[in-house]
């Protein structure tokens, strides 16, 4: 027993309910255990309980045993004064609460209740719940899923409202820096980002009909023009660069902040700059086509782009390879970038209009999207939790991020239903 384990049977009564009663014997009704508080404080506030005949509302205390409220220094505390019932696990020290009733727990709480929590605490393997999550009902495992969707994006879209605040609210901007940063992926997407906050969007724009300048003021600010070259693709593009730089006061970012190691290639950061020099080469009004599209169908052909011809034959400056192969950025990419960037900005978009029925359509767009493949999802289908959408994988992402790993069983859904069964069976 701890004292997370305890307030969570007290929350949602996972103790024989009947029978009750305070230390001193009388017969005790628990009416509503209360509100949880996390502030500091009694631990439920709010709480409404019978005792004989009186019937009292207010605040309880919880402790795994009776001598805990000395050690946590109650005793001289003005908030633990007016308390309308000590909870305790076991009552070692009595009478330590003066003037407030007691109840002890122990013995009303089923033996499995517990050990079904500590097979859970206890469980070798990345996921606690791995073998015991079948046993939920599909349609709780489903709301729970899309509870971790609208957690996750709420975590994402805090730091994008902050971003949009920034840019004086223009979604253009952010639009642009989200682009840059999924472009980036898992490995380069701070580089990337700061890449795109070192050059304002005017600039790559300006240039538009221009292909190889827009590459010049993306490789530039990448710092990865500043060496002697061989070829003359990279040559052509350091004079260019030069020109803009000095025009429009530019700073590089530094070219150590990209990775290269234990990547594959075709993810190479030069590449992908490539590409993404290719997307605003190619993009007219994107952020309006984005926001008006919900179809995957329409999107991919939006951000179907491939590097210019000089990296058919490079991954990167001066690397020849005797196979040439268009570096096109490929329908998961595509998947990933609608995943992380046009849903979630369309979700944003929407959620600052007020307008329910685009927020509706932009997670109807991340189910009409397949699941991810990646280490995690793997790891819950290998457990029996296949992901039907890439609406579900973030979500299982979500939730082995921030309560699986964590072992936060007792705040998850999954874990709640686990660790009340056997005390529904056995009341």
């Amino acid at each position: 027993m701890n004292e997370a384990l305890f307030q969570f049977i007290w929350q949602y009564s996972l103790y024989r309910v009947t029978g009750l009663h305070t230390v001193e014997g009388e017969p005790l009704t628990v009416i509503h255990s209360g509100r949880l508080n996390k502030d500091a404080g009694p631990d439920f506030l709010e709480a409404k309980i019978k005792i004989g005949t009186t019937t009292l509302v207010g605040n309880v205390e919880m402790h795994i045993k009776s001598s805990d409220w000395l050690k946590h220094g109650h005793q001289n505390d003005p908030a633990y004064k007016n308390l309308i019932l000590h909870v305790v696990y076991e009552n070692d020290v009595p009478d330590v609460a003066k003037n407030t009733p007691v109840l002890v727990l122990k013995d009303s709480i089923p033996a499995h209740l517990i050990s079904k929590y500590a097979v859970l605490m206890h469980a070798p393997q990345k996921l606690p719940c791995a073998g015991q999550h079948s046993g939920v009902k599909e349609i709780t495992k489903e709301a729970w899923l899309s509870r971790m969707l609208a957690e996750r994006w709420e975590q994402k879209l805090a730091d994008w409202n902050v971003m949009l605040e920034n840019s004086t609210e223009d979604w253009r901007n952010l639009l642009y820096w989200r682009m840059a940063a999924n472009f980036g992926f898992k490995t380069n997407a701070t580089p990337f980002l700061l890449l795109a906050q070192s050059l304002p969007l005017n600039l790559p724009v300006k240039q538009r009909e221009n292909l190889t300048q827009i590459e010049a003021l993306l490789f530039g600010q990448a710092g990865m023009l500043d060496e002697d070259f061989e070829d003359d693709y990279p040559r052509e593009l350091q004079k260019e660069y030069d020109y803009l730089k000095k025009k429009y006061n530019l700073r590089p970012i530094p070219k150590h902040l990209w990775k290269f190691l234990r990547m594959r290639p075709a993810n190479f950061p030069t590449i992908r700059i490539a590409q993404f020099a290719a997307l605003i080469h190619k993009s007219i009004h994107l952020f309006s086509q984005i926001i008006e599209t919900h179809s995957v169908k329409e999107i991919e052909p939006l951000l179907d782009v491939t590097a210019s011809s000089y990296w058919d034959t490079h991954f990167q400056f001066d690397v020849a390879q005797t196979r040439a192969t268009p570096k096109s950025l490929g329908k998961t990419s595509i998947e990933n970038i609608i995943i992380n960037t046009i849903a979630p900005i369309q979700f944003l978009y929407a959620a600052r209009q007020d307008t329910h029925a685009l927020q509706e359509k932009s997670l109807q767009l991340l189910e009409a999207v397949p699941a991810e493949k990646n280490n995690i999802t793997a790891l819950w289908e290998d457990h029996g939790w296949k992901a039907k959408s890439a609406a579900q994988s973030q979500a299982l992402i979500q939730l082995y991020n921030n309560y699986c790993s964590q072992k936060r069983c007792l705040e998850c859904t999954v874990g709640l239903n686990i660790i009340r069964q056997p005390a529904i069976q056995a009341s």
